[in-house]
């Protein structure tokens, strides 16, 4: 079975996806950015700042979903610019900060609405 999983405390979709799908004991999410929900605005700031509220989207998306952030098994990470991976690991870090899950990191030319990160999840349901 698949359910599509949707909050209003994470940013809508901005194109032909849902925010999440749930199946197979898994939750996928969809990439998320820095955009606030409240505003549709991606926050201001550096790639910290930036990460921080993708993590806090991340974990909205997977509470919807009747699931957390500890319960992630696998992480990709798109960075605008690889200089960038410290800042954005010590953020990452204080959200993954025991038994961290897999993960992948790497730089793209262009992310959407130009921001700095975009990290997706799949995590136990």
């Amino acid at each position: 079975m698949r359910e599509v999983i949707s909050t209003p405390d994470a940013p809508n979709a901005i194109g032909p996806y849902s925010q999440a799908i749930k199946g197979g004991g898994f939750v996928f999410t969809a990439g998320q950015v820095a955009l606030d929900p409240a505003t549709g605005q991606v926050v201001p700031g550096d790639v910290a700042a930036q990460t921080e509220r993708v993590m806090k989207n991340l974990a909205a998306i997977l509470q919807a979903a009747g699931t957390s952030l500890p319960q992630v098994v696998r992480c990709t990470v798109f960075l605008k610019n690889m200089n960038d991976f410290a800042a954005m690991n010590e953020v990452y870090g204080r959200y993954f900060a025991a038994a961290p899950p897999a993960r992948s990191t790497v730089e793209v030319s262009r992310l959407p609405k130009d921001v700095l990160v975009e990290i997706d999840v799949i995590a136990l349901a």
